[in-house]
């Protein structure tokens, strides 16, 4: 069983609490039979950067997205294995085909039939469309035929394991060919899809509103009539909408806030493991870190356990790879290959040419615990010889900036995790992927060991290979991983039925209003 890493028993049962903590079998104690109706008012901490999910490019897009998209594929919530969805069932016939047939009878919030033919256009446009952010998803995917009304063919160029779950994710998400084709680039704000609730209106920066799918495919889902969005970058601001009863659920908190929501009555707390991890994106496509040294110089030089207890309170997990200790694929001694060395740190910046130290920019984002975290990453780098500068703004403003732009060396952000840890490396390292800011693979040997992890369906093989492609990734520095942050949520007693998933984006498809 994965440990907690700089959080013992005691710390651990002091983040639970009081806290309500679910499994993906169901809520943990039994409740009333679930009611129809009313409105949950949620808190968000960043405004969508598109509502269409083939152009979006931030991780907290998720939870506005999962409101009006369903996925080819769904994903238990605790163990991320794939489940259906729209895809009502799929099979690899040769190892190189997969065969998904789709629920028939689903339709589009226009109306419009989501069967076989309206599946091959999303899944052409998600590999082809200039606009789309994630081709690199379907990079194994070379032709997608309709082999039946309601069953298609995709023909890949290898073996591809990891691609029922990839279709759990955006690239699984269907959307309205005809509203595609109508609105084009105004999809991205006035999206059509298949889900639970269907779009209102977006006010930018202030709420999103959805109402209730009627021909919604699951019988007698959704329970609730709407979401409300609204859009409260301050968290802490966002925690007092609900303890004042404007808001009735706010996610994303941090583990400081935590006795706040003990404190208030009336407040129920929901902690869950995730794979999100705060981390420095890195630019390795130009100078100066496309040098190894000064990579591996701002690994070595950043104190984990200590930005842990100081951005933190202690209580999440300190960021060695990619991926926690409770996952599957967690290399355990690659976790160990960045011990803090701020010598080691200060001499590798030396090596590099920069006896005086080093300036680098990040760009960075403006709310309260995003500038905490760059106060103190710019104080321990300062002793080491590297001088942080932050440019900051929205989420979706610098995540564009860095990603979509290359302005800056860097992005302090976070990565939100993926179903299929795969996907997870392809976005993050791969030739050509979006949150891969170079457009370059650091080392040639990346590609045939993203390959590889995609090969077999087997867990201990997939294990092997992750391993291998963690070591590729780890001794070239490619990124600097700091935590891995626990889910806490934060709900009025009258939410019911909420679930955690691991990966840490809250959906509300079994949520109801009691009173």
């Amino acid at each position: 069983m994965g440990g907690i890493i700089g959080l013992d028993r005691r710390g651990f049962l002091a983040l639970l609490g009081s806290a309500t903590m679910t499994s993906g079998a169901g809520p943990a104690l039994a409740q009333a039979a679930p009611r129809k109706g009313g409105i949950l008012r949620v808190s968000s901490p960043a405004n969508p950067s598109s509502l269409d999910p083939a152009t979006g490019g931030s991780g907290s897009d998720h939870v506005f997205l999962y409101t009006m998209f369903d996925t080819l594929v769904a994903f238990d919530y605790a163990s991320l294995r794939a489940v259906p969805g729209l895809a009502e069932s799929w099979s690899y016939p040769e190892p190189a085909t997969l065969v998904l047939n789709i629920r028939p009878g689903v339709l589009f919030h226009d109306a419009t039939p989501c069967d076989a033919a309206a599946v091959k256009f999303n899944l052409d446009r998600n590999r082809k469309d200039e606009r789309s952010n994630i081709r690199s998803d379907l990079e194994t995917v070379t032709d997608v035929t309709v082999s039946g009304p309601n069953q298609v063919t995709l023909k890949l160029s290898q073996p591809d394991t990891a691609l029922p779950l990839i279709l759990s994710d955006r690239a699984g998400m269907m959307c309205s060919p005809k509203a595609l084709r109508e609105r084009g680039k105004d999809h991205d704000r006035n999206p059509v899809g298949a889900g639970p609730w269907k779009f209102v209106r977006w006010a930018d920066a202030e709420k999103i509103v959805v109402t209730r799918n009627e021909q919604y495919w699951q019988p007698g889902r959704p329970y609730l009539d709407g979401v409300e969005l609204s859009i409260i970058t301050e968290v802490n601001t966002g925690l007092r909408s609900v303890i004042a009863g404007q808001n009735d659920f706010i996610y994303f908190l941090s583990p400081q806030q935590k006795p706040v929501i003990d404190r208030s009555k009336g407040l129920v707390s929901v902690i869950g493991p995730t794979l999100y991890c705060v981390q420095l994106y890195l630019n390795w496509g130009r100078p100066p870190l496309n040098d190894l040294r000064v990579r591996q110089a701002l690994n070595y030089g950043v104190d984990r356990e200590e930005f842990n207890k100081a951005t933190m309170n202690g209580l999440s997990e300190p960021a060695a790879i990619t991926l926690p200790t409770a996952h599957w694929a967690h290399d355990k001694e690659m976790a160990k290959y960045y011990p803090y060395n701020p010598d080691k740190a200060r001499a590798l910046v030396a090596e590099a040419g920069y006896k005086d130290g080093i300036d680098l920019n990040f760009v960075g984002f403006s709310d309260q615990r995003s500038q905490q975290r760059q106060e103190v990453l710019m104080e321990q780098y300062r002793k080491v010889g590297i001088r942080l500068r932050f440019t900051n703004g929205t989420v979706a403003e610098m995540s564009a900036a860095f990603l979509s732009d290359k302005r800056g060396d860097g992005l302090l952000s976070a990565w939100t995790g993926r179903a299929d840890p795969t996907l997870t490396y392809q976005l993050l390292f791969g030739a050509g992927a979006y949150y891969n800011a170079s457009r370059v693979e650091a080392v040639p040997e990346i590609g045939p060991a993203l390959r590889a992890t995609r090969a077999t369906e087997d867990v201990d093989g997939r294990r092997q290979a992750f391993a291998r492609l963690q070591r590729l990734v780890t001794e070239n520095a490619l990124l600097v991983p700091l935590v891995f942050q626990f889910e806490l949520d934060a709900h009025s007693q009258r939410v019911k039925g909420y679930r955690p998933n691991l990966l840490g984006k809250p959906k509300f498809e079994d949520v109801y209003l009691d009173g």
